[in-house]
């Protein structure tokens, strides 16, 4: 077994063996986690792709299987399962046994946080990681703030996103330093935090944020139809 699908497996191995658990009952919102899935990671796998075929990161043969799907090692595809899966699995745990509430919520910063994201990405261009992480986030605070700024005023929001870095820098550290995942230096800063680099923070919010995006989207959808039924 490589490393890389071990790695999968224990992101994936807590959340799926709680699945059934009779207070969260994650297993039945399956069809808006599927819908999350689905919808965000093939945007994030297409941008995978073409960073890997442009040479802005690639994998360390040593530590996969060398199987390949669209010209990904498989472990790569399997990590836009697994995360999705265990991230919103910790968000259904959040809501459950912490009572939300109300933030204050200031538009003016979050314009001027997606400006200033959208100044960095321009400014980089020619860093194609730096250019495209920063774009994206830009991009999720702004669709965020038109459509559903009432994530922004939840605090289980924030503390779900406080609680998924836990894990990100456990897997991303070990993915990072030895390497597992190594980056082009043309395509990044060159900022790192221990072995992350600085790019990947961003990256992991802008992902995790999506699919809880999508994820809350269906799941109204979904609710609204079973209320109908």
């Amino acid at each position: 077994m490589s490393l890389y699908l071990f790695l999968n497996i224990l992101i994936i191995i807590f959340p799926l063996s709680l699945s059934f658990e009779r207070k969260i009952e994650y297993y039945r919102k399956i069809l808006p986690v599927l819908a999350s899935i689905i919808l965000v990671s093939s945007i994030f796998i297409i941008w995978d792709l073409i960073a890997t075929y442009r040479g802005d990161w690639g994998f360390n043969l040593e530590y996969i299987s060398g199987l390949k799907l669209f010209n990904l090692p498989v472990e790569e595809i399997l990590f836009f399962l697994t995360v999705p899966f265990s991230i919103l699995f910790i968000y259904e745990t959040v809501i459950f046994y912490i009572p939300d509430n109300k933030i204050y919520y200031n538009k003016t910063l979050y314009t001027s946080a997606a400006v200033f994201f959208l100044i960095i990405s321009v400014l980089n261009f020619s860093r194609y990681y730096t250019f495209t992480v920063f774009l994206f986030t830009a991009l999720f605070i702004i669709i965020t703030m038109l459509w559903f700024d009432e994530i922004f005023r939840s605090r289980n929001y924030w503390l779900f996103i406080l609680i998924s870095y836990a894990p990100f820098l456990i897997f991303n550290y070990i993915l990072t330093s030895l390497p597992v995942v190594w980056y082009a230096s043309q395509s990044i800063l060159g900022i790192r935090i221990i072995t992350i680099p600085i790019e990947d923070f961003f990256y992991s919010y802008s992902l995790i944020s999506a699919y809880l995006l999508v994820y809350l989207f269906f799941k109204e959808k979904w609710l609204q139809r079973k209320v109908r039924q």
